[in-house]
C-alpha cells in the first residue's frame, strides 16, 4: 500500500519548511535587495513561490495515487475472495445446498430402499442384508444422488446487487448476491469479466460512478433485445465526456488483453440483457442497466457502434 494521507501531508509541509527557510536565509546573507526592478522583484517572487505550488502539486498526485491504489487493492482482494469461494466450494457454493435440500431425498425412485434401511440399523444381519434388496430392484447409481445440483435462480434484485457489486465488505446483500451468483457457471463467467472490464477501465481513469444515462429507456432496452442497433437506440448512450470515450476506444483498438475481456463480456451481457426484457418489469429492467456492469456494457456498445455511431480514434492509438 502506498503512504498514509498525513504522512504525505507532513512531508510536503517539512519540504515547504525547508525551502522557506532556505529563501529566507538567502534573503538575509545572500544580497541587498536596493536596485532591483518592478519585474525583477515579481521574477523573485515567482521563484520562490513556484517550488512551493510544485511541492503541493506532488504531494496531490501522490495522495490520490494512494486512494487509487487502495481502491483497486480493495477490489481486487473482494474479486480473490470471491473466486476463491466459488473454487473451493466453500459458503458461496454451498448456500445453495440448503435451499435444494430435496437432493439427498431426490432419488424418489428408490424410496423402497430408505425404509429398509432405517429399521435394519439396530440390528447387524439385515442392515447388511438391506442395502443388497434394492440392488437387483433398481441398479442404476442414480440412487446416489450424485447429480450436481442446479444453479440457484437469482431474484432481480439479487441480480442487480450481483452485477452492481459490493460498496464495501459491510455491503452485506450485494455480497450475499454476488456469491449466490457465482455459484452459477454462466453468470459467475459474466461477472468475473464485469469486474474485469470495470477495474481496467478504472485503471485508465474511466470510473463506472461517474457514467450515468440522462434517461432509463426499458422500452428502448427491450428494442435492443430484440435486435436493434445504432442510431435506432441513441438515446440509450451515457453521459460520458469526450476523453472517457476516446480512451476506452483506444483501449478496445490496441490493448488485446482488453478487447479479449470486452468481447467476452459484452458477448454474455447481452445475454443475461435479452432474458431480462423478457421476464423483468420495466423498473428492474431499467435497474439493471443501471448497474455498474450496465454502464460498462453501454459504455462499450457507444464506442463500437451498437449504440449509436462508433467512435472515432485517432491513427497513432493511445
Amino acid at each position: 500500500m502506498g503512504l498514509g494521507q498525513d504522512r504525505l501531508v507532513r512531508i510536503g509541509a517539512i519540504a515547504t519548511g525547508v525551502w522557506l527557510l532556505v529563501v529566507l536565509i538567502a534573503s538575509v546573507f545572500g544580497y541587498e535587495d536596493g536596485g532591483r526592478s518592478l519585474a525583477q522583484r515579481l521574477v523573485a517572487l515567482a521563484g520562490v513561490l513556484m517550488p512551493v505550488a510544485l511541492i503541493w502539486l506532488a504531494v496531490w498526485i501522490a495522495r490520490a495515487l494512494d486512494e487509487l491504489r487502495t481502491e483497486a487493492a480493495h477490489l481486487r482482494a473482494q474479486l480473490a475472495m470471491a473466486r476463491s469461494d466459488d473454487a473451493a466450494g466453500l459458503p458461496a457454493a454451498q448456500r445453495p445446498l440448503p435451499a435444494a435440500a430435496p437432493l439427498p431425498a431426490a432419488p424418489a425412485t428408490a424410496a423402497p430402499a430408505t425404509p429398509a434401511a432405517a429399521p435394519a440399523r439396530p440390528a447387524p444381519a439385515p442392515t447388511r442384508a438391506a442395502p443388497r434388496a434394492p440392488a437387483p430392484a433398481d441398479g442404476r447409481q442414480a440412487s446416489l444422488g450424485l447429480d450436481a445440483p442446479a444453479p440457484p435462480e437469482l431474484e432481480p434484485y439479487e441480480l442487480v446487487a450481483a452485477l452492481n457489486f459490493p460498496d464495501g465488505p459491510d455491503d452485506r446483500v450485494a455480497i450475499a448476491a454476488l456469491r449466490k451468483g457465482l455459484a452459477d457457471p454462466e453468470l459467475a463467467r459474466l461477472i468475473r469479466a464485469a469486474q474485469d472490464v470495470v477495474t481496467l477501465l478504472a485503471g485508465q481513469g474511466v470510473y463506472m460512478d461517474d457514467m450515468r444515462a440522462e434517461t432509463l429507456h426499458p422500452a428502448l432496452w427491450r428494442r435492443f433485445a430484440c435486435g436493434a442497433r445504432g442510431t435506432e437506440v441513441v438515446d440509450l448512450s451515457l453521459d460520458a465526456d469526450e476523453a472517457s470515450l476516446q480512451t476506452a476506444a483506444g483501449m478496445l483498438r490496441w490493448d488485446e488483453v482488453f478487447r479479449d475481456v470486452a468481447h467476452h463480456f459484452l458477448r454474455h451481457f447481452d445475454r443475461v440483457m435479452s432474458r431480462a426484457a423478457e421476464d423483468y418489469d420495466d423498473q428492474a429492467l431499467a435497474a439493471l442497466s443501471d448497474t455498474r456492469s450496465g454502464r460498462a456494457f453501454t459504455l462499450l456498445a457507444q464506442v463500437t457502434g451498437m449504440v449509436g455511431s462508433p467512435v472515432e480514434v485517432a491513427a497513432q492509438g493511445a
